[in-house]
């Protein structure tokens, strides 16, 4: 059967609140060369997307100006240059952008077989988040078996995955700060060692107290600013402070940096958009080797508080912002 020639998709005529997206209809993507071209059934909801929308993470000049990172769905046409995927394949995959959209063109070297016994919704949930972490605690970070980590954000889609696969790969003691008790709770159901209010409790403090004073080996921070001078104070010698979004600013003023020489800490961050197809490519051939086994066991596996339908995308965007999830938020495309 041919291809449609147009499909239905998000558009953000301008940015600013939910209500600026719409649905509307436009011409299907071609993919490029080393890209396959995806019929998406699900796509994930992540906070790049709502800093997009706003107008504060533009996307890069290649990319599909369209919303959307992260997707699940059918393979549907395979461009000059790929030989790993053919028609008819279950993929997920981190988009360059163009998700929230019928048909989404992804190079094929970010694109992943759905794990053994998933669905659309599942595969969907994994991309955005595991990728990230990947990259930023495991390959940046180097969090190795036997050390210990403080995640920030630990109820959200990133924050759930962390906790997870600190478990899976050893680490000796996990830390994890959330908004209330529910979201404490679900973070030690996941593998957190403790879950820590920041609405109640000193992060610093509690991590002091519970690693006898010596701190933990790596900090996973998405706040930034805000968190910067406690985050410090809560690593041990020759520990990580990785950096991954700036919910809390980023212009840090009269911090206190002396823990970073006398404590030899290493202070890293990076963001995964502008990232080179290689270097995406690479961190997609480590999950594949090293973390679709856990997830097709059920080792680990994505959380997902909501699944919306595609026409409910103003509603998706709404319940992000209120930061009451647990987890993924996922849209469906019938």
């Amino acid at each position: 059967m041919p291809l449609p020639t147009e499909m239905r998709f998000v558009d953000l005529p301008s940015f600013g609140e939910p209500e600026v997206m719409t649905i509307v209809t436009g011409p299907v993507p071609g993919p490029r060369a080393g890209e396959i071209l995806v019929k998406v059934e699900a796509a994930g909801i992540n906070r790049p997307d709502v800093q997009q929308r706003k107008g504060a993470y533009p996307p890069p000049k290649d990319a599909s100006p369209i919303l959307g990172l992260e997707i699940a769905g059918e393979v549907v046409a395979v461009a000059e240059g790929v030989d790993e995927f053919k028609i008819g394949d279950k993929v997920c995959a981190l988009a360059n952008g163009g998700g929230y959209a019928q048909y989404c063109a992804v190079p094929a070297g970010q694109a992943l077989p759905w794990p053994r016994g998933y669905d659309a919704v599942k595969a969907a949930a994994v991309p955005e988040t595991f990728f990230t972490v990947w990259a930023n605690l495991f390959q940046m970070a180097v969090l190795t078996e036997g050390e210990s980590v403080l995640i920030h954000g630990g109820s959200s889609g990133i924050g759930t995955t962390a906790i997870q696969l600190a478990k899976a790969f050893g680490a000796s003691a996990i830390f994890a700060t959330a908004g209330s008790k529910e979201k404490c709770e679900a973070c030690e159901k996941l593998g957190a060692t403790r879950g820590i209010d920041y609405r109640t409790e000193d992060f610093a403090a509690v991590v002091k107290t519970e690693t006898g004073g010596k701190g933990v080996d790596v900090v996973l921070d998405m706040i930034g600013a805000s968190y910067l001078e406690k985050n410090l104070e809560s690593l041990a010698k020759d520990g990580c402070l990785s950096i991954i979004a700036f919910l809390g600013g980023n212009v840090a003023e009269k911090v206190n940096l002396t823990p970073v020489m006398v404590k030899r800490l290493t202070v890293t961050g990076s963001t995964m958009r502008p990232r080179t197809a290689e270097e995406k490519r690479a961190i997609r051939d480590d999950l594949v080797a090293q973390v679709w086994p856990l997830l097709e066991e059920g080792t680990i596996a994505p959380v997902i508080h909501a699944v919306l339908p595609f026409e409910d995308i103003v509603e998706a965007h709404r319940l992000m912002e209120t930061s009451s999830h647990i987890g993924k938020i996922v849209v469906t495309l019938g």
